[in-house]
């Protein structure tokens, strides 16, 4: 009988708290929307899953306890990858990649390898469009600083602006770590929420006659220049901010895997095996600092808040420095495009070539729109940096 009874005890029905339940009741939602309304599903549904897993009482697959010595200066864990190996569940393993900063980068080496910086390098413009949507970053962190939150937290809650979930894991693992789950989440649900939350601040600071401005055709790029852009854009920014170069270098280095054409093989291994396996591990770790201790704190909903407002200052910066080019320039650019340059490739882009086919039908931004777009990407990297140097 007494061997029944402490069966029971163990089980964990017996040891879930109202916290650990409610946050089970989240990560069901996050599943719903990943499968059922598709929002980012490659990403959403392991991270919810890893929301999952960490809440189950008793499963011992992720312990913050540990994560909090690895950052204590006077804990014998401080820093010890050992004792995380050691005396960690499987997901605080995994997670080791995330707090290394690997998955990120090689997330980034597969993004690099699936785009094409020929729009960027046709209208080499589109890369302030691209720096100006990084505004929203930087206007939040000083919002969320003054809020309460530290420095290096309140970078964190900026880089969400960007509307880069892999920049969004990397700074954040390295500034202010006991926000990730939150943070990642948010970084996520707004990227799926592009064509919801883009649309009306693109229509409200844009006029009937900019929407429907028509853009010339973009020249030719010839493969060298594809070839010695990523390879330049790598030295010059990582010369310049070094803390920019793990995510810079590998994002380009997938780039000219794609561009050079003799390394097809590895290009295609950084685009589908190797993206895969890392975004599993990702999602599942990320969603696993999702705790309950963690999460369910007006902290979080402060995050969400900002986060909306940083992603739509973003795109609102981009709109607005095409308006302001345009009153220099003699070929008019389409403001919409502006919108883009928040890093939510190719979505975004697509976003902009929507809302001006509704004003004119035979308007195509949409090759015009992934110049800022990957240049949103850069920005966003760089952005990590320039936080990363002055906070970490």
């Amino acid at each position: 009988m007494a061997d029944i009874l402490e069966f029971f005890g163990k089980m964990g029905f017996m040891n879930l708290s109202w916290q650990q339940g409610l946050m089970l009741i989240i990560s069901f939602f996050l599943l719903y929307l990943a499968i059922k309304k598709q929002y980012e599903p490659l990403l959403l549904l392991p991270i919810a899953f890893g929301m999952l897993l960490t809440n189950l009482p008793g499963a011992d697959m992720y312990h913050s306890e540990l994560w909090t010595a690895f950052l204590d200066e006077s804990s014998p864990y401080y820093h010890s990858y050992g004792a995380i190996m050691s005396h960690g569940g499987l997901l605080d393993i995994l997670y080791i990649g995330v707090k290394a900063g690997v998955y990120p980068c090689l997330i980034f080496m597969g993004v690099g390898a699936m785009t094409d910086f020929g729009p960027l390098i046709a209208n080499p413009k589109s890369l302030l469009l691209g720096a100006a949507a990084q505004l929203g970053i930087f206007l939040t962190f000083l919002a969320a600083n003054a809020m309460g939150f530290t420095e290096a937290e309140a970078g964190s809650i900026g880089i969400i602006g960007g509307a880069d979930g892999p920049t969004s894991i990397f700074l954040t693992s390295k500034l202010a770590p006991q926000l990730l789950g939150p943070i990642a989440i948010a970084a996520y649900s707004y990227m799926a929420l592009v064509p919801v939350i883009q649309p009306p601040i693109m229509r409200a600071l844009t006029t009937k006659k900019e929407r429907a401005i028509k853009m010339s055709q973009l020249r030719p790029v010839s493969k060298t220049e594809k070839i010695i852009f990523p390879i330049a854009i790598t030295t010059i920014v990582a010369l310049i901010l070094p803390d920019a170069a793990p995510l810079i270098g590998c994002l380009m280095l997938g780039n000219l895997a794609k561009e050079c054409g003799v390394v097809d093989r590895l290009s295609k291994t950084m685009q589908n095996e190797l993206m895969n396996i890392v975004v599993i591990f990702l999602g599942l770790t990320v969603g696993a600092t999702a705790t309950a201790a963690s999460f369910l704190n007006i902290r979080t909903l402060m995050i969400l808040a900002m986060g909306i407002v940083a992603f739509g200052c973003g795109t609102a910066g981009g709109i607005l420095l095409a308006k302001l080019m345009n009153l220099f320039s003699k070929e008019k650019i389409n403001p919409l495009i502006g919108s883009a340059g928040v890093s939510a490739v190719p979505m975004a882009a697509r976003v902009s070539q929507q809302v001006g086919q509704e004003e004119n039908p035979s308007n195509f931004l949409l090759m015009h729109a992934m110049g800022p777009n990957v240049a949103g990407v850069i920005g966003s990297a760089v952005a990590a940096g320039i936080l990363l140097t002055m906070l970490g």
